[in-house]
């Protein structure tokens, strides 16, 4: 095998291999020898078919097996032997390839940068705290029994907000009922937004026996594409008017959360605040250290993997998920490369602070992850399941999250840190409306 190099500009490197013809004939002819022991074909005994035969019916699909061997074979010992890493699959031209003939191709790729991480002990991050409050575990409290409020019938109630309804509907576009606008018996809570924007306080004032007339327009980014931005009539029977029982918060409603008294649910709230606050800051104590890292690296990065990170970034931003056209796209790709570049940069930051660390992902961290997955669609677990555990590529996307989190929270452990009491306000404030406050002031 001969390995030239013809091009290095960068991160971009270009070979020229070659492998003789003697060395791919003589693979070509262990293969149809090998062939030979297993094939049959009627009027030869097992194992004594002609070579010329056996030649002749499988020759063309052996070299194309060699020659196919060949090229993987050359391309991971090329990279090895020079210890390159690819960003993505090398591409490849074969230049020459036929019966009798030198095996000639060129590959393409662009490899991963060399750089030396900044030392994270050297950045100082602020940890920013919120205290639980009492007023968030009331709150906290309240909405819990709202959600276990009973509706209780009231003759000749006029529906207010917050009551319940039981109704019948039937819904009409251009004058024709359309596919899922209608039903029977669907309870309803005014002011709960489960139904288009206006129906609901359409019912306002209604009592039981009425038939309302509801006039609404369905939202421009409605899911049923052929509903989307239509006006619709609703003729809606009102069946029940049901008003909300008082939910008494005491012993007896802790119990109903399996909790031995009311202080032990109040407990329970604020335990469970307390993770939500602990999550927020440590999402804020991750955008810091990424903040700073992207500070202090300014490594060239694979256009490959910019190109791979600006596609998702154009197709995230498409209304309809298709990709945009070629206009749009180029005013896309100019106003998001540099946060394609830097997404790049620090996924391969994170992947050789990983690397070094020998940060991994454990089987059952991808088994849990699969099982979270699962749960968001019930009644499909199983296939959702079997489909992560046969696709290989699925596992991987599960999996990088979790390295990247396992990477983060190294470095947040490893950087100095300090700690600031904030409001709860201040803690969810995107800290770019921060900055934007500050400069206005």
């Amino acid at each position: 095998m001969n390995v030239t190099e013809t091009a290095s500009d960068g991160l971009k490197r270009e070979f020229l291999i070659s492998i003789g013809a003697a060395a791919i004939d003589a693979e070509v002819k262990a293969k149809l020898q090998d062939l030979s022991t297993k094939i049959r074909m009627p009027g030869f005994r097992p194992g004594k078919v002609p070579m010329s035969l056996v030649a002749k019916t499988h020759g063309d699909a052996a070299l194309g097996e060699v020659l196919q061997e060949k090229v993987n074979q050359s391309i991971q010992s090329t990279l090895t032997e020079r210890n390159l890493r690819p960003a993505t699959e090398p591409k490849v031209e074969v230049t020459k390839a036929g019966k009798g003939e030198d095996l000639e191709f060129k590959i393409a790729l662009e490899v991963l940068p060399e750089f030396e991480p900044a030392e994270v002990k050297d950045i100082t991050l602020e940890k920013l705290v919120a205290p639980v409050s009492d007023d968030e575990v009331e709150t906290m409290m309240k909405g819990f029994a709202d959600q276990r409020k009973n509706f209780v019938a009231e003759e000749g109630r006029t529906a207010k907000h917050g009551d319940q309804l039981t109704i019948n509907f039937v819904g009409r576009v251009d004058g024709e009922v359309f596919e899922g606008g209608s039903a029977d018996g669907v309870d309803l809570e005014l002011g709960s937004g489960r139904f288009i924007p206006g129906f609901e306080e359409q019912l306002l004032g209604a009592k039981a026996g009425d038939i309302v007339k509801v006039n609404v327009t369905f939202p421009a980014d409605y899911g049923a594409k052929e509903l989307a931005g239509k006006d619709a009539v609703f003729d809606v029977e009102v069946k029940e008017v049901k008003i909300a029982a008082e939910v008494v918060i005491d012993d007896e409603f802790a119990k109903g959360f399996g909790l031995e008294d009311l202080e032990a649910l109040k407990k329970a709230m604020r335990e469970q605040i307390e993770r939500q606050h602990g999550a927020l800051s440590r999402q804020r104590l991750k955008r810091d250290l990424l903040d700073a890292l992207a500070n202090l690296h300014d490594f060239a990065v694979p256009e490959s993997l910019v190109g791979i990170e600006i596609e998702q970034i154009t197709r995230q931003l498409s209304e309809d998920g298709e990709a945009p056209s070629d206009e749009k796209k180029a005013e896309l790709v100019a106003e998001y490369r540099p946060i394609a570049e830097r997404r790049v940069r620090l996924g391969l930051l994170l992947a050789e602070v990983g690397r070094r660390n020998n940060v991994q992902v454990k089987p059952e961290e991808v088994n849990r992850a699969i099982m979270d997955e699962a749960r968001r669609w019930p009644g499909q677990e199983r296939e959702v399941i079997d489909f992560f555990r046969k696709n290989e590529q699925a596992q991987a996307q599960l999996r990088a999250p979790i390295y990247e989190d396992k990477v983060v929270d190294l470095m947040i452990e490893i950087a100095q840190k300090t700690e600031r009491e904030v409001s709860l306000e201040e803690l969810q404030k995107d800290p770019d409306e921060e900055a934007t406050d500050s400069a206005a002031a």
